[in-house]
């Protein structure tokens, strides 16, 4: 049964799809419909896009407005707030505008008065969802379903090869993968996780026949003042970010719940260790001073 591999740019990141099929005719079939959904929803929640549905909201949200959503949305808007509540609130799609305060290209920290101001219209509680109208309770507020959006489209892209009868294969969206079957010859697929602190060493390999694997990290932009990393993900409460996790990856039956976890397990911070212990499942984490801990992934 061939292989065939497809590369592309999309979501702002390298994307892979590895599919085995009869014949490529098919392969090539089920890899058109994962490109063209994949950029269907980066159209319609790319925030860097003015004509994607996701601007719109945040026209809306600019004004302290409201607005009825169409059922994906719906869908992708009460996972995360599934997501807020079972974080704590650390998990928080309005916590995006602190971007506005962070570059990681300047060489320099945010002032605090900066952060005040946007900690000000940050909050999933100060929205209020009521499916399918999304209100806004305070002009200036943005939402942002980074975190969820490319995980979702990893699982659409999985179910969409799988309905044109794929059994053998992986989705890899940037690091975020699904795994639709084994080799055909039943051997595992073998997938490397980085080492947070050396992009060029593995810190170790898993193998997965079926299921969902996601990584999150604090490598992907950093700065780094006075001995200090400085990473990119934002504690939504202080509007600083986490000093203690470096990186968290994730096995789960699904990519939204793998990525989900392992985002709220850098989010935790200090408690990462304790709260991915008792979540239980496989995950894989390494604190900022190197430390590695596992739960079933070694």
């Amino acid at each position: 049964m061939p292989l065939l591999t497809h590369r592309f740019q999309a979501m702002g990141t390298v994307c892979e799809v590895q599919l085995y099929a009869p014949n490529r005719a098919l392969a090539k079939r089920a890899v058109e419909q994962v490109l063209q959904d994949v950029e269907r929803l980066e159209a319609r929640y790319s925030r860097y896009r003015d004509s994607s549905f996701l601007s719109e909201i945040n026209r809306v949200a600019a004004s302290a407005g409201e607005i009825h959503v169409d059922e994906e949305t719906a869908l992708l808007l009460d996972y995360a707030d599934t997501c807020y509540q079972q974080s704590d609130g650390l998990f928080d799609i309005t916590s995006g505008l602190l971007r506005k305060a962070w570059n990681f290209k300047s060489g320099r920290l945010p002032e605090q008065a900066q952060l005040d101001a946007l900690l000000s219209r940050i909050g999933w509680q100060k929205v209020v969802w009521d499916s399918p109208v999304l209100r806004f309770s305070r002009p200036g507020m943005e939402i942002d379903f980074g975190g969820i959006v490319k995980e979702y489209a990893v699982d659409r892209a999985a179910t969409l090869c799988q309905q044109q009868g794929i059994q053998h294969g992986m989705i890899n969206l940037g690091g975020d993968i699904r795994i639709i079957g084994p080799h055909p010859d039943g051997t595992p697929w073998r997938i490397g996780i980085q080492h947070p602190r050396n992009s060029r060493e593995t810190l170790c390999t898993v193998e997965l026949s079926e299921g969902a694997l996601a990584s999150s990290g604090d490598y992907e932009r950093s700065l780094l003042i006075d001995g200090v990393r400085y990473g990119h993900i934002l504690n939504p409460r202080t509007g600083w970010p986490v000093r203690h996790i470096a990186a968290v990856s994730v096995i789960a039956d699904l990519c939204v719940l793998a990525g989900s976890v392992a985002t709220i397990g850098m989010l935790r911070d200090e408690d990462a260790e304790e709260w991915l212990t008792e979540l239980g499942g496989r995950c894989l984490w390494v604190t900022t001073a190197g430390e590695v801990g596992s739960l079933g992934f070694l």
